[in-house]
């Protein structure tokens, strides 16, 4: 996409943002092989926001599928679900996500995303999680942004078992299989007591 006149990269430009709303300014500024700040002019003459908004926006309209767990809990934007099917959400890192001398992402920061996922993607009032197979594959930086999807792979009676990976920039740095439970209101109330 290279070589481009401005009217040409600002109308794919616009395409692939309406198809992936989650491409950085960077990546589309390799894409085009031009500037990042190009890529930000032409953005706000289109006015199309940073990603960060256009990726709230779009958790937005996904939050109010979700039953299981309060938006506030789930850890990143969730950006797609489907109950009882799939599911994906996105995490900014952040310095208070590090470890200090290194700039690595603490591990609890991507399994507290995976898992929340997990049971944000189950059709009922409350889910648990019974169990979590976890293995990190990579360490993660900070500023990175880790893009988890969710699958359900078998439901029995009230048992979900859910494949989680995440990725950064297509390289997959975790991945975890959770059994998660669909609880009843007597099971929740009998656990109360």
């Amino acid at each position: 996409m290279k070589n481009l006149n401005k009217e040409e990269r600002q109308e794919k430009l616009a395409q692939l943002l309406a198809d992936d709303p989650f491409l950085t300014d960077k990546k589309l500024a390799d894409k085009f092989g031009v500037s990042i700040q190009t890529i930000r002019l032409d953005r706000r003459e289109l006015e199309i926001p940073e990603a960060r908004k256009r990726i709230k926006s779009v958790a937005r309209q996904t939050y109010s599928k979700v039953k299981s767990v309060q938006s506030r809990e789930i850890i990143g934007e969730l950006v797609e679900i489907e109950l009882n099917k799939f599911g994906s959400s996105v995490l900014e890192t952040t310095a208070d996500m590090v470890l200090e001398k290194a700039e690595i992402v603490r591990g609890h920061h991507i399994f507290a995303q995976a898992n929340s996922l997990a049971v944000a993607i189950i059709d009922t009032d409350v889910a648990v999680t019974g169990s979590a197979n976890i293995r990190y594959q990579q360490p993660v930086s900070l500023g990175e942004r880790l893009l988890a999807t969710a699958e359900v792979q078998s439901i029995e009676d009230n048992k979900f078992t859910i494949e989680v990976t995440t990725k950064v920039n297509d390289k997959m740095i975790f991945q975890g299989e959770f059994v998660v439970f669909a609880l009843e209101e007597e099971e929740i109330r009998e656990g109360g007591r």
